[in-house]
């Protein structure tokens, strides 16, 4: 179902070649001055095509799949930018790689949309580049399975994607809300939008092994809880099987998950649609909560 305003739609290149073009030179060439014959290329009649057009029928966003399986020419007019374009555009494509019964999709993200399309599942792997003098992120999802997770930016991203993705309820098992992950700003901008976005019904449960350690630090997830007290909820574990658990986890209510094996490392994995996987998680973390105690200390930290 598209959102009111505009409509994506599934598109043949040489059906559509002018209103492609048209939304991808005024993006790329005239905006953001890429060379008009490296915007060009021979792979637009072998791809997949979603166009994006308002009510009017006008060109106002585009996005293509290559041969090769990757996401490319994401573009969208800036009138139109902020207000569910993009993202429309992206799960066009990614339900079109899926009906191709594709394995995994790759970009090159431009750094300014990296956290954009870490919300969407994408994970960065490798070091940052330049193309058309613009820096770039190599990003890839998995369609058929886990993403493994293998650096701290991974991981950042896994969080990203799993707020985005919660429907109501989020849950995170941290041994001590994790500065490198926690402290991340877009990290905590997921967070804040997922708390702020649906009208009071999150909620955002949060386990931890170190309760001290959080508050000692003035982690900056606190003063944020303490202004949403009703979507925040602490508790620290105490039965000691509990407190030696290795490993940390998230888990959302939309059948996605980040597992780390070992809680004081990055690696491990995430999907967002393993409904077996994500049931167990939250089985074992409610289990958990309901034998832990509630962290009435952070309600009064004075931050």
């Amino acid at each position: 179902m598209n959102p009111p305003g505009f409509r994506v739609e599934a598109v043949e290149f040489a059906r559509q070649r002018e209103d492609l073009l048209q939304v991808r030179e005024t993006v790329f060439v005239q905006e953001q001055h890429v060379p008009l014959e490296e915007e060009r290329d021979a792979l637009d009649p072998l791809c997949h095509h979603v166009l994006a057009r308002d009510d009017a029928g006008h060109p106002i966003g585009t996005g293509r799949l290559t041969p090769e399986h990757r996401v490319g020419r994401m573009a969208v007019l800036r009138e139109w930018r902020g207000r569910g374009v993009g993202d429309a555009l992206l799960a066009a494509l990614l339900d079109q790689a899926r009906r191709q019964r594709w394995s995994e999709l790759t970009l090159n993200a431009q750094v300014s949309a990296e956290n954009f399309y870490a919300r969407h599942g994408f994970v960065p792997y490798g070091p940052r580049f330049h193309e058309a003098g613009i820096e770039h992120q190599a990003m890839r999802r998995r369609l058929d399975g886990a993403t493994a997770i293998e650096d701290q930016a991974g991981a950042r991203a896994a969080l990203q994607a799993l707020a985005n993705g919660t429907r109501r309820r989020l849950c995170l098992y941290s041994r001590d809300l994790e500065p490198a992950l926690f402290d991340a700003p877009e990290v905590l901008d997921a967070l804040r939008r997922l708390a702020t976005r649906a009208a009071g019904t999150a909620e955002i449960r949060v386990l931890l092994q170190d309760a001290g350690t959080p508050q000692r630090r003035l982690a900056p997830l606190l003063p944020l809880a303490q202004r949403l007290p009703s979507v925040f909820l602490f508790r620290e574990v105490h039965d000691p099987v509990d407190r030696n658990y290795p490993s940390a986890y998230a888990v959302n209510d939309a059948d996605g998950y980040y597992f780390r094996t070992l809680g004081h490392r990055f690696d491990g994995e995430a999907d967002l649609d393993a409904a077996g996987r994500a049931r167990q998680l939250r089985d074992e973390f409610a289990q958990v909560w309901e034998r832990s105690r509630p962290c009435t200390e952070y309600r009064a930290l004075g931050l």
